[in-house]
């Protein structure tokens, strides 16, 4: 048989290696392709008496991204398309689809011969359940291994959830499988999920030893007398870990992730059995997760359409590749600072210009002090740094901006400053330079009146600390043309983050959404329910973290700021409400900016913080907590979020639903098992929506009230994703469980 992805050699010693090498693909991932191939080079291997055994590895530097989730995404529509004229045939059709790779990989488990996976650099998802079912793995020095199904909805379903707590002891498993995380070779090998760490060009010399020496191809669990590392479920050891393991879980999700859930139900009933019938299990409960519309709203936002983002989905198509070279940074404070960063580590040389010299070193120190501790963390080398540094010129000389490509404006949420330095900039860049600015609330259009040349003005909003946040907000202005737009795109594909794409308007997207999260958090203050339930109430909805602890890392003095220049700006139009009151009291009288002078609803102290005694002086004393149904308080933070986004689709503001989606995940934290705003909208169902905003409306204020296009999608029981499919023409119909 031939193999498109796959090649396979046997040498004198009887040893098999087969070689993973998708063609046209920088990393290798599983499609159904693969998962054919490989089922049928399992065969080959059990069947040809001259192979002694085999060695699963990559042509490429790494092993694989894991499984492509368009797959499940092929299979879900066909259940959704099928289960109303044949329930039980879409449900077992979705099964036994679902299940197909872990099938394969008991197969490769119990053929008889034994496997080694050689696993070069990154391992993730299937990928890493595929070394699992291996009988012995050795991993590269620059080994990443993880299983982070968790993240878009999902738990591991090929196998992972029962291997890995045969494999380690339950505490580590537990917080490698419910959290997602990534292990480096040393805790991969600590863990027992890699046998040995070799030298990249050593990699299959070490695997080859490994059968020489003797590999056994029965794993412990398939012998008689097999005990898992932390014990069973029954027993005193069980008594004393499961419970806290429950906990943790609760804790950590509020129990709003099916993933998670099904993931913990897997796992201890899965323990408790023969490993065939542990693996029916965890797939049974793959396809209940999968048939949740969480799961299928998270693998829609976080999955795919963040791909299509990543893509280029908003760039014009007619716009040429824009080759980055230089980027002018102007301003180095915190924000600068961050951005020249991120620039640097993507390979782009950067001026980094500040009032003096002294400022400007302090912006470049920023980021010797970020590789300094990626170094002592082993993630980077002291010549790696260097390189980095040297890429950074700080500077007070705006003449050093000649030959920039793109200018980024990030100094401080005022006009006139913003004024000044865009005249100064632009005296300085070359015709077809584009420059940027960094706001976060300020129209666009509006800052390009200072510009001689506003076509090639656009906003780039980036979000705090820049070198964790992967979301970027591009913001066109009026005049902002398409090449300004397609190097903004091109930049932050360059620095490898997640671009959305808006028009013009005051607060934009993501910090208009993010102020209505804290003020509503305020506004309950307002109405006299207590602090500590406030914030509880937004972490239990799903945030993550509550409105008032968000007030105060966004700053409340910017807050203010932000509240005065719309009052001043709306005149007449602007309605007041106990957020205008609290917000002075807070910022003007007591001077509490939040963590920024580490006074704020919180008192800090280092990474100590604690609820302000004083909040009952500035809103009045609160009412008993049970005054309140948290279901509702949940419930009001969150609808008001959707709402606003409902709106600002309306405005136009927004045009894409995968942008308003992604978006407020990436960028503020929207409960992400909704799949973000507009998704939220759509499980609930857009009627039930309406009803809840008009009920919210007479009980808690107008703001509350639905806007006209939520109505009319309501009395034609429409969704926003059927209404407004993704621009690529694909129409989707609702696809909720």
């Amino acid at each position: 048989m031939t193999y498109k992805n796959f090649t396979i050699e046997a040498d004198a010693d009887g040893l098999a290696v087969i070689t993973w090498d998708m063609p046209g693909k920088s990393m290798n991932i599983i499609d159904m392709s693969v998962m054919d191939e490989l089922d049928a080079l399992i065969d080959h291997v059990a069947k040809d008496e001259a192979i002694k055994g085999a060695i699963i590895t990559s042509g490429k530097t790494s092993f694989t991204g894991g499984a492509d989730l368009t797959m499940l995404d092929g299979l879900l529509k066909d259940f959704h398309a099928q289960r109303n004229n044949d329930p039980e045939a879409a449900a077992k059709a979705l099964f036994d689809g679902s299940r197909r790779l872990s099938q394969i990989y008991r197969k490769l488990e119990v053929c008889g011969k034994p496997f080694v996976a050689a696993i070069p650099g990154t391992c993730m998802g299937g990928g890493t359940e595929l070394a699992l079912a291996c009988h012995a793995r050795v991993g590269d020095e620059g080994l990443k291994m993880g299983l982070p199904e968790v993240k878009v909805g999902l738990f591991p379903g090929a196998g992972g959830t029962q291997r890995v707590m045969r494999m380690t002891d339950g505490q580590q498993s537990m917080q490698f499988l419910l959290q997602g995380r990534t292990l480096r070779a040393p805790q991969a090998k600590q863990m027992k999920l890699v046998d040995e760490i070799a030298a990249t060009e050593n990699l299959l010399a070490s695997a080859k030893a490994m059968l020489k020496a003797g590999v056994d191809p029965i794993k412990p669990w398939d012998k008689k007398g097999f005990r898992a590392p932390n014990g069973k479920i029954y027993s005193p050891e069980g008594f004393q870990f499961w419970p806290a393991a429950n906990a943790i879980y609760r804790r950590e999700t509020y129990d709003n992730y099916p993933g998670p859930r099904y993931l913990m139900h897997s796992v201890v009933e899965g323990l408790q059995l023969p490993m065939d019938l542990a693996l029916q299990v965890e797939s049974r409960y793959f396809a209940k997760v999968m048939k949740s519309p969480e799961a299928a709203n998270m693998i829609r936002s976080l999955f795919i359409s963040m791909q299509e983002l990543n893509k280029g989905a908003r760039r014009p198509a007619d716009q040429s590749p824009n080759k980055i070279k230089k980027v002018g940074i102007l301003g180095a404070g915190f924000m600068g600072a961050g951005i020249a960063y991120v620039t640097a580590q993507a390979g782009i040389d950067v001026v980094l210009i500040d009032r003096d010299q002294e400022a400007a070193d302090k912006g470049k120190s920023y980021s010797d002090g970020l590789q300094t501790k990626e170094i002592q963390r082993g993630r980077s080398t002291q010549e790696r740094k260097d390189q980095l540094l040297a890429r950074i010129h700080a500077t007070p000389d705006y003449d050093l901006l000649a030959d920039c490509d793109l200018v980024i404006e990030a100094v401080f949420e005022d006009r006139d400053i913003k004024k000044a330095v865009t005249e100064k900039a632009e005296a300085a860049m070359k015709s077809t330079a584009i420059y940027a600015s960094n706001t976060s609330t300020l129209p666009i259009t509006s800052l390009a009146e200072a510009s001689s040349r506003p076509k090639n003005f656009v906003g780039i909003h980036f979000f705090s600390p820049v070198e964790k946040m992967m979301l970027v907000e591009v913001i066109l202005g009026k005049k902002t043309s398409d090449g300004a737009l397609a190097m903004a795109l091109d930049y932050i594909k360059a620095i490898k983050k997640t671009p959305i794409v808006v028009n013009d308007s005051r607060g934009f997207y993501t910090s208009r959404v993010v102020m209505t999260y804290i003020r509503e958090g305020l506004m309950m203050l307002a109405d006299g329910v207590p602090a500590a339930m406030v914030e509880n109430a937004g972490r239990m909805a799903g945030m993550p973290v509550g409105p008032l602890s968000l007030g105060d890392e966004v700053a409340l003095d910017l807050a203010w700021k932000i509240v005065s220049a719309t009052r001043k700006d709306l005149g007449n139009k602007y309605e007041e409400s106990p957020l205008d009151s609290i917000l002075e009291e807070m910022v003007v009288k007591q001077e509490r900016f939040g963590r920024k002078n580490a006074k704020g609803f919180y008192d800090y102290a280092g990474r100590d913080k604690k609820l302000w005694p004083g909040i009952p002086g500035v809103v009045g004393q609160p009412k008993p907590a049970e005054s309140f149904d948290i279901e509702e308080l949940k419930q009001r933070l969150l609808v008001m979020q959707a709402l606003e986004t409902a709106r600002i689709f309306e405005e136009k503001c927004l045009n894409d639903v995968r942008e308003a989606d992604v978006g407020s995940i990436l960028g503020f934290g929207f409960a992400p098992y909704s799949g973000g705003t507009l998704s939220y909208i759509d499980m609930m169902g857009t009627a039930t929506f309406v009803e809840t905003c008009r009920k919210f409306s007479r009980k808690w204020g107008p703001r509350f009230k639905p806007n006209k296009l939520l109505r009319e999608m309501a009395k034609a029981d429409e969704s926003f994703y059927g209404r407004f499919p993704p621009p690529n023409g694909r129409k989707e119909k609702d696809q909720v469980a």
